[in-house]
């Protein structure tokens, strides 16, 4: 089997796993030890393999691997030229992978490294992170409202239209849902919906925040708040399921200025055709004094589209 081994530092600069300029970036001249093993499980190198030109193979340690390693990697991976892509990741051991996409495999590896989000948590807000797999691989979650929701994701490969609030609709969803854009990860997400069921802010909020900053609003604790969810699930590409309770200033219609509330809350990635990336968020209530880590019932008559 012919195949080409090289590997990427942390610094994103190729090197070849017998060559003085790894050994240098290693820092010993003379290792007598798995030194391409070490350097992959400890130092945030990226080992890359295309084996008999038919498969390329992708060996890393995720938490160790810089950005500057990663978009080295992506850049090569377009014009690796093979029908397969293997990912082999070390996290409490390996796991492994396979792809017959290259875009797919640039995904996942940006996925696998994106840095772990860890919600701040104050006296007003706390979030109780939830299992996502539980809305797709049990019965009961796949059954309720929200796993209506993240199926109609899963079938629909992320890929955002029409059906989407449809079915937020059918599922009593759609009051509780609010849509935000991003040009970028990175970028500063915007509102493009904003359901009539949120409340703790009075409804001429929900025509002039279109096209306004999350941050931007009348709770500007809060709105920084969420805005670092939307960003992770932004960078992740993954579902984010929490357990939420927080308390909202502002100006309501009905004259209240705080709100408490608890819900549960699905935050879905979605691409649009022209490739700008959306975040739903969709909530079912609970009572602030009941929150639990149960999921709530859908009604019986949803089904996913």
């Amino acid at each position: 089997m012919q195949q080409l081994t090289m590997l990427v530092t942390a610094q994103g600069k190729w090197v070849l796993p017998d060559g003085e300029e790894f050994l240098a970036a290693l820092g010993d001249p003379e290792p007598d030890y798995d030194a391409v093993g070490f350097a992959v499980r400890n130092l945030g190198f990226v080992k890359f393999q295309v084996l008999d030109r038919l498969v390329t193979e992708i060996e890393l340690c995720p938490r160790n691997v810089d950005l500057r390693a990663l978009l080295a990697v992506e850049r090569l991976l377009c014009e690796a030229g093979t029908n397969l892509f293997r990912v082999r990741w070390l996290a409490d051991e390996w796991h492994s992978e396979i792809s017959a996409s290259a875009k797919h495999t640039m995904a996942r590896l940006r996925e696998l490294c994106a840095p772990v989000f860890e919600p701040v948590l104050t006296e007003r807000f706390r979030v109780d992170p939830q299992d996502p797999s539980v809305l797709f691989d049990t019965q009961r979650g796949r059954a309720t409202a929200l796993g209506h929701m993240a199926m109609k994701w899963r079938v629909a490969f992320g890929n955002f239209d029409e059906k989407v609030l449809d079915l937020a609709s059918r599922n009593n969803l759609l009051p509780l849902t609010a849509i935000v854009a991003f040009d970028s990860p990175e970028s500063a997400p915007v509102f493009r919906y904003i359901g009539n069921g949120h409340r703790y802010t009075t409804r001429q909020f929900h025509v002039d925040a279109i096209g306004e900053k999350v941050e931007n609003m009348p709770d500007r604790e809060y709105g920084h708040w969420i805005t670092e969810f939307h960003r992770s699930v932004a960078s992740s590409g993954q579902p984010r399921f929490d357990q939420v309770t927080a308390t909202i200033n502002g100006d309501g219609d009905d004259g209240r200025h705080r709100r408490s509330l608890a819900f549960h809350r699905l935050l879905l990635p979605w691409r649009m055709p022209s490739g700008e990336l959306l975040i739903t968020s969709c909530a079912a209530k609970l009572e602030p004094d009941r929150a639990t880590n149960l999921l709530p019932q859908a009604p019986d008559s949803s089904v996913v589209k």
